[in-house]
């Protein structure tokens, strides 16, 4: 209509999700670490186990590069339960969440992170990871056990929103953290005990921090390898970007690549079996003949010893 003016939108209006390319429909904006980035995040899984000599690549994602890391993983656990007998997890700080926390006790899966995201606790109290929380096959706290290793069962509280749990009176106002007032314990009035709330979610969380820092040079090293793999599985690209547009032509590419990544993987390793059992092979024969020239040779009515 006349007198109507058309005027681009500020950054401030444009949402991640908004149209990012013509040719390219499902692409998104995302900013990290100070850089912009447009298009699409993968996410791989593999084996890590110390005790296998060849690891493979199980699994790959790919999805909006908007999607959460934790999302990610509640997505891909309950395939890799069912297909690796998945029992523990490793991962860096950023899939860590509510999402995931409630996926890896549904499928009880123990969760170890290289890092934490967000502030650590403080120092100089404690806080929920420094206490013992066992949880039962549905994934709701049953038992807590204190840093002086008092134990006391967790209930569903009266509002049916957290747990609660109640710990001797008399222990605790004896424990050397309540005299320095760091613990995060309340005395009740009407009787000898001191209760402590817990949030389910916070509970997860506060378990995950406690089983990270408890294997947190274990995880480091067994992680570590993953950097490796996607630098294989990106390497095929130019520049590491992907020539086609769309997610499902993304993840058809990454797949494929993957699986060249395992077939490389299971080439070296039968090679080097192989050459390891020729090795065997010739060490018995070499030791074999040495033996039997040792018994011929010591078996010749000819032999001279003198001089």
């Amino acid at each position: 209509m006349e007198g109507e003016t058309t005027k681009s939108k500020t950054g401030r209006e444009l949402s991640a999700t908004s149209l990012q390319s013509l040719d390219d429909l499902e692409a998104t904006f995302r900013h990290k670490s100070g850089k912009d980035y447009r298009g699409y995040v993968a996410n791989l899984t593999e084996t890590c186990d110390p005790k296998n000599t060849l690891q493979l690549i199980t699994k790959v994602q790919v999805a909006p590069n908007t999607t959460a890391d934790s999302h990610m993983l509640a997505e891909a656990l309950p395939n890799l339960k069912q297909r690796m007998d998945l029992d523990k997890l490793y991962t860096d700080g950023g899939h860590g969440g509510k999402e995931a926390d409630i996926a890896l006790q549904e499928q009880q899966v123990t969760h170890i992170q290289t890092a934490i995201r967000g502030n650590g606790p403080n120092d100089k109290k404690l806080s929920l990871s420094d206490f013992m929380i066992k949880f039962n096959k549905k994934g709701k706290p049953v038992q807590i056990t204190c840093p002086q290793q008092q134990q006391a069962p967790v209930h569903l509280s009266s509002q049916k929103k957290s747990f609660m749990a109640f710990f001797d009176s008399a222990l605790c106002f004896s424990c050397p953290f309540w005299k320095a007032g760091q613990c995060p314990t309340h005395p009740r009035k009407r009787d000898a005990c001191h209760h402590l709330e817990i949030r389910l979610i916070r509970a997860y969380s506060a378990q995950r921090r406690r089983q990270s820092l408890a294997q947190k040079k274990e995880a480091r090293n067994l992680r570590a390898a993953i950097e490796a793999t996607v630098r294989s599985v990106k390497h095929p690209f130019p520049a590491g970007k992907l020539p086609v547009r769309g997610s499902f032509r993304m993840a058809c590419l990454l797949i494929g690549s993957a699986a060249v990544t395992n077939v490389r993987r299971i080439q070296h390793y039968l090679k080097a079996e192989s050459q390891s059992d020729q090795q065997r092979d010739s060490l018995f024969i070499i030791g074999k003949a040495f033996l039997m020239s040792c018994i011929s040779l010591f078996q010749s009515p000819k032999l001279n010893l003198g001089c």
